[in-house]
C-alpha cells in the first residue's frame, strides 16, 4: 500500500467491509497501513473508533495472538487504555524484528500523554528489544527512523532518571552511532548516583567511539563501583589487550581470576594473552582446550589471533589454533 493510498484506505467502514465484518481482520488490514505510513493519523482513528465499538470481540480474538502484524495495533490499544509501559514495550518488540518501519513515528509515540507517563525502566526495555536481532542501526537512514526513540529518550530520562534504566536505555543510541546522546544519558544517570552499569555503559560507549583511553578510564571507574565483578576485569584487560599492553592484559584477568576462577572466558583470555606476551607453547595449547566452550565465535577468534602472534611459536601449533578459530566446533 503507497503513503498516497492510505488515507483513502483507512475508512473503518470500508476496512469493516474489505475483511468481511472481521474487527481482527480489520486490524491486521489497518497494521498494514500502519507499516506502509506510521506518522499518518488514519489508521489510528479508525483503531480507536474500533477498539471503542469492538473492544469484546479484540480482545477475544487478540488474545495470545502471535501474528507480528497485530503487534503496532495492539500497542496502540495499550496506550489508548494508558498502559504506556506495555505499550512501549510492544513497539520495541516489533521494532526489533522490523527496523527498516519508523514505527516510533506514531503520533502516539510522541504524544505527552505517553512521554509524561512511560516509566524508564519500561522504554529501557522497550531499547532492548529493538536491538534483539542485532540489525545494523548505524547508519544515516536509521538514525532518522529512530528519531522519535531518541527524542523519547531525552523527555523521560529527564523527567524519570533511573540510574540503571539510563544505562540500558544508552545501548540503543550507541548502536545508532548517536555516541553523544548515548553519553549524555550517562551523565545524567551519574548525577543522581553513579553506578556501576553507568560506567559500563560508557565505556562500552567510548569503545564504541574508538577512544580506547576513554573507555578503559570508565571501566576502571565501574571495577571502583564493583571490585568483586570478574567481568569487569575482562572488559578492562581487552582493553588493554587493544591498546596493545599485554602485560597489563594478563594482569587484569588473573585479577579477575581470583574472583571468578572457573570462569571459561577469562581462562582462555589468559591463555591467549600470556601467549601474546611470552610465546608459551603451554598457554596456546590451554586455549586450544578451552576455545570449544567459547560461545562467542567472534570473541574466541581475537583471541586466538592474538595469541598466534607470539614470539617463536611452534608453526605445527598456530596451525592447529587458525583451524580451531575457523571451525565450527
Amino acid at each position: 500500500m503507497s503513503n498516497q493510498s492510505v488515507a483513502a484506505a483507512v475508512g473503518l467502514a470500508g476496512v469493516m467491509a474489505h475483511c468481511g465484518g472481521s474487527p481482527v481482520g480489520a486490524v491486521q488490514f489497518l497494521a498494514g497501513a500502519m507499516a506502509s505510513a506510521p506518522a499518518a493519523p488514519e489508521p489510528y482513528a479508525a483503531l480507536a473508533e474500533l477498539w471503542r465499538d469492538r473492544r469484546s470481540e479484540l480482545e477475544e480474538g487478540l488474545e495470545g495472538a502471535g501474528s507480528l502484524g497485530a503487534v503496532p495495533a495492539q500497542a496502540y490499544f495499550l496506550f489508548l487504555e494508558g498502559d504506556m509501559d506495555d505499550a512501549a514495550m510492544a513497539l520495541g518488540s516489533v521494532t526489533g524484528v522490523r527496523p527498516d518501519v519508523a514505527w516510533g513515528a506514531a503520533p502516539w509515540f510522541g504524544d505527552a500523554r505517553f512521554l509524561g507517563a512511560v516509566g524508564a525502566p519500561a522504554l529501557a526495555e522497550a531499547c532492548l528489544r529493538a536491538l534483539d536481532y542485532g540489525h545494523d542501526l548505524d547508519s544515516d537512514e536509521m538514525r532518522e527512523r529512530f528519531e522519535p526513540w531518541f527524542h523519547a529518550l531525552d523527555v523521560v530520562s529527564e523527567r524519570n532518571p533511573v540510574p540503571e534504566s539510563l544505562a540500558a536505555m544508552a545501548r540503543l543510541p550507541r548502536a545508532c552511532g548517536r555516541y553523544d546522546l548515548a553519553l549524555a544519558l550517562c551523565d545524567r544517570a551519574d548525577a543522581v548516583d553513579p553506578v556501576m552499569w553507568t560506567a559500563v555503559a560508557r565505556a562500552a560507549t567510548w569503545r564504541a567511539r574508538g577512544d580506547l583511553r576513554q573507555a578503559a578510564a570508565a571501566f576502571e571507574a565501574a571495577l571502583l563501583l564493583d571490585r568483586a565483578n570478574w567481568s569487569l576485569y575482562l572488559d578492562l584487560a581487552d582493553v588493554r589487550a587493544e591498546q596493545g599492553d599485554f602485560a597489563a592484559a594478563v594482569s587484569l584477568v588473573e585479577q579477575g581470576l581470583e574472583h571468578g576462577p572457573h570462569e571459561v572466558t577469562p581462562r582462555a583470555a589468559r591463555a591467549a594473552y600470556r601467549t601474546r606476551l611470552a610465546g608459551s607453547p603451554d598457554d596456546l595449547r590451554a586455549l586450544i582446550a578451552l576455545a570449544p566452550e567459547l560461545t562467542n565465535t567472534t570473541y574466541r577468534q581475537l583471541l586466538i589471533d592474538y595469541a598466534c602472534a607470539g614470539p617463536d611459536l611452534p608453526a605445527g601449533l598456530v596451525a592447529e589454533a587458525h583451524r580451531v578459530g575457523r571451525s565450527n566446533l
